[in-house]
């Protein structure tokens, strides 16, 4: 396989990520061996498993879990205790999940207020806030874009990857017009290839959630690590 891209610049920011409901501990083992392995950003597990990863990787490499998922609507209160809990158990990074029914129905304060909560009780640690741009009207990830900002939110992420629709183009390039200077965006949902992976770079990305980029660079540069 012949491509014009930096395999190594790619996966540095790739959280390589496993959150089906099914997976077992020999699984996310296997997750975190491979992404210490080809130097990913994190892995991206279940909270359930954050304990026993952390014990499994010590250093060698971020741990990040998801908060409120895949569907956002558990309370802000638990939100916060899912956070609190995760940092407990060793958790470096956080991806939460936005009560999207309550910004479709123009909430934004119950939105804005549980975000900062989140944020409070990370303590330093880097926040991702998961809008679901497939269920949001443009002006919606818009205002996610401001909302984001003022909370001071390290990161807005696309998706989940569980819902209709996963990160695209277009609202990458969105996203990157309209938030502040102290917020990065993650894609995440669908990334299936390093030409798209590498474009998504392009458009401003600083994390890629990925399932498939890692067994991807493992077929093609055996022996570079």
């Amino acid at each position: 396989m012949s491509i014009d891209i930096d395999i190594k610049e790619i996966v540095s920011k790739v959280d390589h990520t496993l959150l089906n409901t099914d997976c077992t501990w020999e699984q996310i083992r296997q997750l975190c061996d491979d992404g210490a392995r080809y130097s990913a950003a994190s892995v991206c597990i279940p909270p359930s498993f954050v304990k026993r990863a952390k014990a499994h990787l010590g250093d060698r490499l971020k741990i990040c879990t998801v908060i409120g998922f895949p569907n956002g609507y558990a309370t802000g209160k638990a939100k916060v205790f899912e956070t609190e809990d995760a940092i407990e158990n060793g958790a470096d990074e956080i991806d939460m999940v936005i009560n999207i029914g309550a910004l479709r129905e123009g909430n934004l304060t119950y939105v804005e207020n549980e975000i900062m909560a989140v944020r409070e009780v990370c303590h330093n640690r880097l926040l991702k806030v998961i809008i679901e741009a497939c269920l949001l009207t443009d002006e919606e990830k818009v205002t996610m874009c401001k909302i984001v900002t003022k909370t001071g939110a390290d990161y807005i992420k696309t998706s989940t990857g569980f819902s209709k629709g996963g990160a695209t183009f277009s609202d990458v390039r969105l996203l990157a017009e309209n938030i502040g200077p102290n917020v990065k965006i993650k894609a995440a949902g669908g990334i299936s290839s390093l030409e798209d992976a590498a474009e998504f770079l392009r458009l401003g990305c600083s994390r890629l959630g990925s399932s498939r980029i890692i067994n991807i660079i493992k077929g093609v540069v055996k022996d570079e690590y």
